[in-house]
Parts: C-alpha cells; sequence; structure tokens
C-alpha cells in the first residue's frame, strides 16, 4: 500500500533535487538557445559565406552554333538576383554579382578549349566551365567541371539555369516571340499545402507536419533523457546501499512511484519553459521568413483536445518506460551491466523514432495506423499523426487505453523486480530468476 505522505515527501526531494541543480537549469534556459541557435546559425554562416565567396565566375564554353550560352548566363544573373540571402543582405553588404563569361566557339576546337579552361581553373582564374555542345541542345544535357562541383546548391543553380535557357530557346524555335517566350520560361509554380479536418480547415500542411516532427522528437528525447536519468539514480542508490537505509523506512513501491513522478515532473517543468520560449520567439522567426521571401508563415492550430492528448501521451510514455529504466536500474550492479541490460528498452524508443519518417510521407497509412496503437511506439507515433491528419477519436481513444493498460502493467511487473533486486547484489538475475521475482515478489 502506497503511503501518501511519504510518496510525497519522495516526489518533492526527487523534483527539487534536479531542479536546483545547476545543469537543470543551465539546459532549460540555454537549450532552446541551443537549438534557436542550430536553427539560426547555417542561414547566418551562409550569408557570411556568401558575402565572403570569391569572386570568380564561370566559363560557359558554347559549342551550340547558337545563342544558348548567354541565355544560360542571363538565367544565372536572374536566379543570383532573386536569391533570398540578397534580400537578407541589403546596401553595400550585398556582393556584387560575378557575370559568367561565355565563350563561343566551334565543336572543332571544344577539347582544345576544355584543356584550356580546365588550367584556368586550376590558377584560380574561374570557379569552373560549362560545356554546351550539339547534345545539350538535343537531348538537354550539359557537363560542368570546377572546384565547386561538390556544391549541390550551385550545381542545382546551373542546372535551372540550363533547363530555362533550353525551354526559352524551343519556345523560340516553335514561333512564340522572345518577350512572350521569355515570360513562358519564368513561370514558378508555388503550392500551398491546407489541412481540412471535420471542423474545417487546419492550416499549413508543411507547417503542421513540422510540427509533429519536432513533437515526436521532443518526446521521444525526453522520454530517454529522463528514463535513463531514473535508471541511474536507482543504480547510484542500490551500489551505494543508500536503498538499505531508505527501504527501512518507507516501501519500495512508493519509492519507486515517488521517483517516477518526481522526474517526470522535472521533464514536464522543461518542457514547459521550453514551449514558453518557442512562443517567444516565434514572432522573429516569421519576421526572418517573410523577409527571405519565404512568403507568411503561421503558427499550426492546436486544439485543447491536441494539447491534452500531448500531455498525457508524454506522461503515460514516460511512465512506461521509466518503469521499465527503473527495473533495469535494480537488477544490475554496475553502470556497464544497465547498459547492457538497457538495451532492449532502447530498441523499442529507437524502433519507434526511426519510423518517423516513413509515416511523415503517409500518416494515414497501415504503418502509422499500426505503430500509433502499439505502446511501446504511440507516445511518439500518435503525436506525429494527429499533427498530419485528423485521427478518429475511437483510434485515439484505443491508443490510449493501450497505452494506460500497458503503464499499469510495467508499474505491476517493474515494482516487483525492484522489490527484490534493489536489495539482491552479486550476478545479475536470469529471466528464470526475474519471472520467479515477479511470480513471488
Amino acid at each position: 500500500m502506497v503511503n501518501r505522505r511519504k510518496l510525497m515527501a519522495v516526489i518533492k526531494r526527487e523534483y527539487l533535487e534536479r531542479v536546483r541543480t545547476k545543469w537543470f537549469i543551465i539546459t532549460t534556459v540555454f537549450g532552446p538557445v541551443f537549438f534557436l541557435a542550430i536553427s539560426v546559425l547555417p542561414g547566418l554562416l551562409t550569408v557570411r559565406n556568401m558575402r565572403n565567396a570569391p569572386g570568380s565566375a564561370i566559363n560557359i564554353l558554347d559549342a551550340t552554333g547558337t545563342a544558348l550560352g548567354t541565355r544560360v548566363a542571363k538565367s544565372m544573373h536572374t536566379r543570383e538576383e532573386n536569391n533570398p540571402l540578397r534580400k537578407v543582405m541589403s546596401g553595400p553588404e550585398a556582393p556584387p554579382i560575378v557575370e559568367p563569361t561565355v565563350t563561343s566557339l566551334a565543336m572543332a576546337g571544344l577539347a582544345a578549349a576544355e584543356s584550356t579552361a580546365t588550367l584556368a581553373v586550376m590558377r584560380g582564374e574561374y570557379q569552373g566551365y560549362l560545356v554546351l555542345d550539339s547534345s545539350t541542345v538535343a537531348t538537354a544535357k550539359a557537363r560542368y567541371a570546377g572546384k565547386n562541383a561538390s556544391s549541390l546548391g550551385e550545381m542545382n543553380n546551373i542546372e535551372a539555369s540550363v533547363r530555362s535557357a533550353l525551354l526559352l530557346q524551343r519556345l523560340e524555335g516553335a514561333g512564340i516571340s522572345g518577350p512572350r517566350a521569355d515570360s513562358l520560361s519564368r513561370v514558378r509554380a508555388d503550392v500551398e499545402t491546407e489541412r481540412i479536418t471535420s471542423k474545417g480547415r487546419g492550416g499549413s500542411g508543411l507547417v503542421s507536419a513540422i510540427f509533429g516532427f519536432i513533437i515526436a522528437f521532443l518526446l521521444y528525447m525526453m522520454i530517454i533523457l529522463y528514463g535513463q536519468n531514473i535508471l541511474r539514480g536507482v543504480l547510484e542508490e542500490k551500489t551505494t546501499r543508500v536503498a538499505e537505509v531508505v527501504i527501512a523506512s518507507i516501501s519500495p513501491e512508493t519509492l519507486l512511484a515517488g521517483k517516477v513522478i518526481g522526474v517526470g515532473a522535472v521533464g514536464l517543468t522543461q518542457q514547459l519553459v521550453w514551449l514558453s520560449f518557442s512562443v517567444a520567439v516565434s514572432a522573429y522567426g516569421m519576421g526572418m521568413a517573410a523577409a527571405m521571401g519565404m512568403g507568411a508563415f503561421q503558427l499550426p492550430q492546436v486544439s485543447v483536445l491536441q494539447m491534452v492528448c500531448l500531455v498525457l501521451y508524454f506522461l503515460l510514455g514516460y511512465t512506461f518506460y521509466a518503469s521499465l529504466f527503473a527495473a533495469v536500474g535494480a537488477m544490475c550492479n554496475s553502470q556497464e551491466e544497465a547498459t547492457q541490460a538497457a538495451q532492449p528498452v532502447m530498441m523499442l524508443l529507437v524502433a519507434s523514432i526511426i519510423l518517423v519518417q516513413p509515416i511523415m510521407t503517409q500518416p494515414t497509412g497501415t504503418m502509422a495506423t499500426v505503430m500509433s496503437l502499439l505502446p511501446f511506439s504511440s507516445p511518439i507515433i500518435m503525436p506525429l499523426v494527429m499533427s498530419g491528419t485528423q485521427v478518429p477519436m475511437w483510434q485515439l481513444a484505443l491508443s490510449l487505453g493501450g497505452l494506460m493498460v500497458s503503464c499499469v502493467a510495467a508499474i505491476w511487473v517493474s515494482a516487483r523486480i525492484y522489490r527484490v533486486g534493489l536489495l539482491m547484489t552479486g550476478k545479475r538475475p536470469t529471466m528464470k530468476e526475474l519471472v520467479r521475482w515477479v511470480r513471488y515478489a
């Protein structure tokens, strides 16, 4: 029987002992700063690299006998001019656009021109050279060689410029006038996605998918971090013989429940702080997105039911895994043994997170439905599915109900292993011995 007064004392101790540590304060305060830095810093570094980039352009070797090389150079100039990063760098900070050099030549002199261009690149006169020949006109195939050939962004820009120039040339060849062909070749499709639920429109589909991934990853990290925190705490009390003194005045069940609830409250506190920080900086992020030409950026619509479900999935998922981690800590005698024994529990978590990407691509598929109902994966997968599509109430109730039953079963089994294993030393128990502990504890 759990003593409420002693349970509250254990919860208070576990909570205050962790909240008052400098590491909790550092991770709680600087954790959001770190995630913000890794989100914003790449963009700032890209802008800085763009500002300090070398001014050498590329050399376009045009052996097509047409003005294709000039069209490609013009298309590259237009794309560089419309680069969203240039909108961030205003005034004299923006580097000048370096025009590509176009060299028109006959097919017979292309091989010699390539050798000369290669030497020019080696001397640093050009970043690289683009070869346009008869096959480019016929089959839309071009060749590029240069120091920046491994830059995916620059290669995509060159490929898009060649494709746009070829389209413009073919339109003019079909009898469409120059200005008209130019306007047709610049057509750019911008498809905005929006979810529709039974209650109507539900906001941007892309934003909802990103939000779901963030929530799933955050729940995964919190469960694994604080679950292992439970494991280390139990193992430390067992190896230092503190548990022998504590159990003299409190039942093992009360001690286990206090640890799970106290550490869970620490994780919930940290999540609330991070959520408040995320809301506070969202306006800045939306302003940056608008400045970079990404258009209006709306926060995902989260209903009261979804928010309640997110909290429930975190609490139940944490309770399920924390109970298992506590049982692992009670049956082991060293950190090395605990690391090995915790592998099956870790595999359940890892199996859930590695399926996030395929489930994001098809949130209404069979895999998403099955994994959102299984107790070991539902705390991570169901919040992801809920953000991507509308989940039927029966499916949500079945998932939560199954997770609750699994939590009760995990607590029941873990409490019996915890009661016996906390005072046992020596060799790690076998599976048969664990069954005997559960049966007779």
